[in-house]
């Protein structure tokens, strides 16, 4: 990797400024840096990777050249800048997130990786000369959001600038380096998988603390602690002495007798075992602030009166420039009171200047105990002695899903800091759902591969095009290392293919190929069956289409009967649900049980057998609600009827394909054969054979050149609607070039048809919020379409537009643009025109659930992103400036404190 000569000048100059000794891994990348190479450095969260981008910087400016430096998101931008401008001087260094741009022409400027890939698509003359790139957290490539630019920065980059990757530990980081070699040339790999600081695994079970492992573990063989092992049986087997089974007894959750031990004895329990500061993950903003009142309400106090002082002063640091009359609205006297007891929560749905603050707090020793979501894993400086895992499940997105061991090792990264503790610990909390083998799994696994997320999409491609045309576009998607993993997974799956076909024609000698051999035999017992599957699938889409024509149906007060499983019996209908396709109506049931069922709880349809009067207005809640209308439904008489089996007959009765097929397969000269049994074994190994590879050539000829097939679509979408034309790129083309959003076709589209033309600021503020904004719930927001007439009429044509561009999509097997999203619409508005901040929260949100300011301050940026890309882009001049107008209206208040 590196040669043996030795070495003088930069490196050893800029070792002798650091006031620590080079790890062997730091040491090894920069030499090659030096060198001349490329470098990929991947290592663990702490190990100080960062000095290997510094010292990128340090040769760059040697040599009177440029140095960027990017990160994945702004907040990790801004504390590099401040790091570096520390080190370098104010002069020398630079700052670009979108929101910022602090001495643009410096020698070494940081930014979001996002802004490099825009420089880059515009050929920017700020490239000029520049001789290194940093990229931090390269491993976000993974994101499947956002991990693209990644791979577009990497492709586009000039071959003369040495490229610098910094990456967590994965586990193919040779695979990953291949490919760098293959697009960036020379390029070393150096990986070090030593944690800095060890980590020491614990499990905590009530008060008590017990190792994870064994003290005989080894690499080869984990064991998890006999001690603990022995203390959760005993614990389990008196608890159930004590009365609670040992089922699940909620809906698929915990035992609902069991306790946690409060969050408040936690820290005590900590603190008082030496292991604070700690960060305790919760994977929900509202589980932090819960366990943050749940502190606040006890007496717990982890702080130390001298440095009330201190804590002040960077609370006024970050948000005295905050409005006062919004403290209240914003909370700000509980976060305060909360971090003069040593205590906070950190979160993304947070105003920024407040989170800002309790990562300062936090990195000063100042505030010992954070509750925070998993976003704080990622890259932020906040390293803690001590990480608390509550749970092992988190939501993803579409499911509650256990923990990857990438995610717990990303997470307990962030125990032991470097240069201040001898160890770090991880702490899991034990509930009686936690498997402690699987913990230790999670715990030992070092299996943790980088996938790529790289997909060509409608800006990409038409910059692509614009900058080399649709042949070279093609050669450089297929070069990306999206489509490099893919081939290589395809060479398995040839080698695969080619095993089989061989035992296939193996298989086929004996089963005989010839008419009225066994082989066609077979094939008959496969189509029965397939003809099987088809009509039991037909009668189960029939029972469920009953089902739920029937659910949609019930209306308010409707007494039904659920036929099977735990909510068995009588239950009365209090909020029914029409939602197409999968109605789930609010039901009490004659046990007291309250919540939503749905198709799966009825295996026949649902009838009413009779109806009960209401009050106008239930609040199922609440226990005693509950008991009073479970014994009014009792005494309405009503009963269920018999136990009903939901039995039905099959399709297959009556088919007269399958009846055919059958009698086909009675006739047939192999159903007479004495050694039919046998046949058909070796026969049902022969098909199953070839539905396996006949799979497998599928995903070959899916997975060979899948991304320059995508890119052929979208080329071919973009040419029916002209923005490319013979090959070229037109002049509405070049507009969506310089428009970089999620819904960046939809908002060209609406630029070139006028539909915005006639807006006022606030008013188009509202327009293109639906263009950026996402519901927390599923599905978007599709409320009232808008406060204004024009802004009525704004959103009903850009809807009517994403519509036929939707239509559009299907039709050439594109990935459908995202529908727009109604629920920021009136906040936006409301803030723009000049409302308070209190009336702005209200009027935001998902079907009356208020936004939290730090969520209300983040869209209102992510609006003014798009606005500002409206106003450099939009050739109408009016809209230009309106544009422009509504950035300046919406930049006010707590939308332009702490920026970053």
């Amino acid at each position: 990797m590196t040669t043996e000569r030795s070495r003088t000048g930069e490196l050893a100059e800029f070792s002798a400024a650091l006031n620590f000794t080079l790890d062997p891994f730091q040491r090894a990348a920069c030499a090659a840096l030096e060198d001349g190479h490329g470098v990929l450095v991947c290592a663990p969260t702490g190990a100080g990777k960062t000095v290997v981008g510094e010292f990128a910087v340090h040769l760059a400016l040697a040599a009177g050249g440029k140095c960027f430096y990017t990160t994945p998101i702004k907040a990790l931008s801004n504390q590099k800048f401040a790091d570096l401008t520390e080190r370098h001087g104010r002069a020398n260094v630079g700052l670009l997130t979108g929101d910022q741009s602090i001495n643009p022409d410096a020698s070494v400027v940081v930014m979001t990786t996002e802004v490099l890939r825009n420089m880059l698509y515009a050929s920017s003359d700020a490239l000029r000369g520049l001789s290194y790139v940093v990229m931090d957290e390269v491993h976000y490539l993974a994101d499947r959001f956002r991990g693209a630019v990644w791979e577009e920065v990497i492709l586009h980059l000039p071959a003369e600038v040495r490229l610098v990757s910094l990456s967590a530990t994965v586990s193919n980081a040779e695979e990953f380096g291949a490919w760098m070699e293959t697009v960036r040339g020379d390029t070393a790999v150096v990986v070090d998988e030593t944690r800095p600081v060890p980590l020491w695994q614990h499990v905590m079970v009530g008060r008590r603390m017990f190792d994870l492992f064994d003290s005989d573990s080894s690499e080869q063989k984990v064991l998890v602690d006999e001690d603990l092992v022995r203390y959760i049986k005993q614990r389990e087997a008196a608890d159930r002495m004590n009365g609670w089974s040992g089922g699940s007894r909620g809906r698929g959750g915990p035992r609902r007798d069991f306790r946690p031990l409060p969050r408040p004895e936690v820290l005590a329990q900590l603190d008082q075992e030496g292991l604070l500061p700690a960060i305790t993950f919760i994977f929900s903003r509202a589980g932090c602030d819960g366990a943050l009142a749940q502190c606040l309400r006890s007496r717990l106090d982890l702080s130390r009166p001298e440095d009330y002082d201190e804590v002040d002063a960077v609370i006024e640091k970050h948000t005295g420039d905050l409005p006062k009359g919004d403290l209240e609205v914003l909370g700000y006297w509980d976060w305060r009171a909360a971090l003069h007891r040593g205590l906070a929560a950190h979160h993304a749905g947070m105003l920024p200047a407040f989170r800002h603050t309790v990562e300062e707090l936090f990195v000063r020793g100042l505030v010992r105990a954070v509750f925070a979501t998993e976003t704080l894993a990622l890259g932020i400086n906040m390293p803690a002695r001590t990480v608390v895992l509550e749970r092992l499940v988190k939501f993803n997105g579409e499911s509650h899903a256990e923990l990857t061991p990438g995610e717990y090792t990303q997470l307990t990264g962030r125990a032991g800091r470097r240069g201040i503790d001898v160890e770090g610990h991880a702490v899991v909390l034990w509930q009686p759902e936690v498997d402690t083998s699987a913990v230790a799994g999670l715990a030992s696994t070092r299996t943790y591969p980088l996938r790529s997320s790289f997909k060509p999409g409608y800006n990409m491609s038409i910059n692509l095009v614009d900058r080399m045309g649709a042949g070279e576009s093609r050669a450089l998607l297929e070069r990306s290392f999206a489509q490099f993993q893919a081939d290589r997974s395809v060479v398995g799956l040839v080698r695969g293919i080619e095993r089989n076909d061989a035992q296939l024609r193996k298989l086929r000698g004996q089963l005989g190929d010839a008419e009225g051999g066994f082989l066609e035999y077979i094939s008959l017992r496969e189509r029965i069956k397939q003809r099987e599957r088809q009509l039991e699938q037909q009668t189960r889409s029939d029972r469920r289409g009953a089902a739920v024509t029937a659910l949609t149906a019930l209306r308010r007060g409707d007494v039904v009967a659920i036929p099977s499983g735990r909510r068995a019996g009588l239950a009365v209908i209090l909020e029914p649900d029409a939602t197409p396709g999968d109605p789930r109506p609010l039901v009490l049931t004659e046990d007291k049980w309250a919540g939503r069922v749905s198709v799966a709880d009825f295996p026949v349809p649902a009838e009413t057998l009779g109806h009960m009067r209401l009050p106008r207005r239930v609040d199922h809640r609440t226990a005693r609600t509950r008991r009073d209308l479970a014994s009014a439904l009792r005494d309405t008489g009503i009963s269920p009827p018999g136990r009903q089996r939901g039995g039905r007959r099959s399709g297959a009765a009556d088919d007269r394909e399958l009846a055919t097929l059958r009698r086909s397969l009675r006739s047939h000269p192999a159903h007479g054969r004495p050694d039919r049994e046998q046949m058909s074994r070796i026969g049902e190994r022969y098909s199953r054979l070839l539905r396996e590879t006949e799979a497998m050539r599928q995903k070959v000829a899916a997975t060979t050149n899948s991304l320059a097939r995508t890119f052929d679509r979208i080329l071919g979408l973009l040419q029916e609607r002209g923005f490319v034309a013979d090959g070229e790129v037109t002049a509405d083309g070049r507009r969506l070039a310089r428009i970089y959003a999620e819904t960046d076709l939809l908002v060209a589209e609406c630029l070139r048809q006028g539909l915005w033309r006639g807006l006022g600021p606030a008013e188009l503020a509202g327009v293109v919020s639906t263009l950026v904004y996402e519901s927390r719930q599923e599905g978007g927001y599709l409320g009232a379409s808008g406060p204004t007439e024009p802004i009525r009429r704004a959103v009903a044509a850009t809807i009517g537009v994403w519509s036929q561009l939707r239509t559009d999509e299907a039709r050439h097997k594109l990935t459908p643009t995202r529908e727009p999203d109604l629920g920021f619409v009136a906040g936006v508005y409301k803030w723009a025109r000049g409302d308070g901040l209190a009336e702005s929260l209200l009027a935001s949100g998902d079907q009356g659930a208020p936004l939290s300011a730090g969520d209300f301050v983040r869209w209102c940026r992510q609006v003014i992103d798009l606005l500002d890309q409206i106003n450099t882009t939009a050739d109408d001049v009016e809209v230009a400036a309106t544009a422009a107008k509504a950035v300046r209206a919406i930049r006010r208040g707590v939308v332009a404190v702490d920026a970053a």
